[in-house]
């Protein structure tokens, strides 16, 4: 499977913005799928983590009721919309796609994209 990340950019607090995580060579619905970031001087977190149905998603406390996470399994593509930005969502966004969504075993990973928030 591989993973294309996009939608990063730059968007001032308060903002939004919606990642798209596409997958190819596999079906996606075949995977947990999970968001993780990486901010300047910091390790890389968990953000948000969908299984794969799209029923069950789990979120940080940091992101909990301003980010969502959902798939689009026809279109073999997660989401993460996130709203109410603040500076320190800074932080190169990861997909990454697992057999289950509590599993710390991650088998494929995206290439990041950038989110920058301006306050």
């Amino acid at each position: 499977v591989q993973l294309q990340a996009s939608g990063g950019g730059l968007v001032q607090a308060g903002g939004s913005l919606r990642l798209s995580c596409a997958a190819s060579g596999r079906t996606s619905s075949n995977y947990a799928m999970s968001w993780f970031r990486q901010g300047p001087g910091k390790e890389r977190e968990f953000v948000a983590a969908i299984n794969r149905s799209g029923g069950t998603t789990y979120y940080a406390d940091s992101v909990k009721g301003r980010f969502t996470i959902s798939r689009d399994n026809a279109k073999n593509t997660v989401y993460l919309q996130m709203d109410s930005l603040k500076s320190e969502d800074t932080a190169v966004y990861y997909c990454a796609a697992a057999l289950s969504m509590w599993s710390s075993e991650y088998e494929y990973w995206g290439q990041g994209t950038q989110v920058t928030v301006s306050s």
